[in-house]
């Protein structure tokens, strides 16, 4: 089918439109605070690097072990949505300790609180979403999932956009309202949502992967590197152009792109593989993460921005499929390991700038590293790949001459 069949079809799916609503709305809400908590904390409540870095990793080891203790027990659930509608009342509980905060140890409790339980969200938004598209339109059940995600990255960057003129207008106390709206219209859509619940013992869809613990590794190493850049851009770029707002905007230069990338990664993936377009984003970030570390120039940060947005698509579109189909009939257990290795990866990378001082555009070569591993590691087992499937073409071959020898 074409791509606009497939879209029609996604977006005609009977209550699909609600789950569009929601990754749209949620994405907005974080994307409004993305780009400026790191600042918020260095400025707001004046936060040293060092402590920047213990809040987020004491929040993400958290969210870390919420996300995956749920996700082993959420396949046993009969309904899932009650976990992100329980998730989001937590959030907000912990965004109004946050927004009082005046101290280190307050900043931590709040954003904690406030994050922590997010990692329960994502994960089984994409599970309810698997569920949801394998019952009502099978053929188009993975495209479903990249267009999910590039709806998220849609209000992700509309967030990033409203965060940046929200500032200007209401401080952070603003962005952090705006935060905050994003959970409220998540748990609203949610309460009205109809769950279509998988069949049990029944396996409707194909194609899995085989599980490749190399390649999970490598995803671990291209999450780490996007990781770096997501907490550092914003403080290295207002530490050289001296202007908060603009990571905001660098950030939305990418957004008109990921729609038509991850639509066009999604294909290209069905049609090469996922791990060859995953290989050739990991090229393009690599290009990135050197002009940051290399260049002085405004100009040249919003050029890159298109050439990162195709990395971002496919690490989060096609990766994240790929993941998935690695365990195809657990799908809360496959969703939340995906997300597991993104929050892993996140952790390692709050943590490994430190080794470089203060805020400098040198803590890119870091992810430029982690990327040229990265990309080793996915051609070996792509080689790897390449010698079985001729050992089993020779094997096959000789098989048949063995059967019809008159041949």
């Amino acid at each position: 089918m074409s791509i606009a069949s497939d879209f029609r079809t996604f977006i005609r799916v009977r209550w699909a439109w609600m789950l569009i609503a929601a990754m749209f709305l949620y994405g907005i809400g974080v994307g409004i605070l993305a780009p400026m908590n790191a600042v918020y904390m260095q400025e707001g409540i004046g936060l040293s690097k060092t402590e920047i870095a213990i809040v987020f990793s004491t929040s993400l080891l958290l969210n870390m072990a919420l996300t995956i203790s749920v996700g082993f027990v959420s396949d046993k659930l009969q309904r899932r949505k009650t976990i992100p509608m329980l998730a989001a009342v937590l959030c907000v509980s912990g965004l109004f300790l946050y927004m009082r905060a005046d101290s280190f140890a307050f900043a931590l409790l709040g954003m904690a609180l406030a994050t922590a339980p997010s990692g329960m969200i994502m994960g089984q938004m994409f599970a309810m979403a698997r569920n949801h598209f394998s019952r009502l339109a099978p053929h188009v059940v993975e495209m479903s999932q990249l267009w999910l995600r590039a709806t998220f990255s849609v209000g992700f960057f509309s967030g990033l956009l409203l965060g940046a003129n929200i500032y200007l207008v209401a401080s952070f106390q603003g962005v952090l309202w705006g935060n905050l709206f994003g959970y409220v219209a998540l748990f609203a859509l949610l309460l009205f949502y109809r769950e279509v619940l998988a069949e049990p013992g029944v396996r409707t869809v194909k194609g899995g992967e085989p599980f490749s613990l190399m390649m999970l590794i490598a995803l671990l190493l291209l999450s780490c590197a996007d990781a770096i850049r997501g907490l550092y851009l914003p403080l290295v770029v207002n530490e050289r152009f001296g202007d908060p707002r603009l990571a905001s905007y660098i950030w939305s230069a990418q957004a008109v792109f990921e729609l038509l990338f991850m639509t066009l990664a999604g294909y290209w993936a069905a049609k090469y593989g996922s791990k060859k377009i995953i290989v050739l984003s990991a090229m393009f970030a690599l290009t990135a993460y050197l002009t940051y570390a290399t260049f002085d120039s405004l100009p040249l940060f919003f050029i890159v921005q298109p050439i990162y947005s195709f990395f971002v698509s496919v690490l989060y579109g096609v990766a994240m499929g790929y993941v998935q189909r690695m365990f195809l009939h657990r799908t809360g257990f496959g969703a939340s390991l995906y997300l597991f290795i993104t929050q892993t990866a996140s952790l390692i990378g709050f943590v490994l700038p430190l080794l470089i001082e203060g805020i400098t555009p040198k803590i890119f070569y870091i992810p430029a590293s982690l990327i040229i591993v990265s990309i080793a590691i996915m051609v070996k087992v792509l080689h790897k790949e390449k010698v079985e499937e001729r050992a089993s073409a020779h094997l096959n071959d000789y098989r048949v001459a063995e059967t019809h020898p008159d041949n």
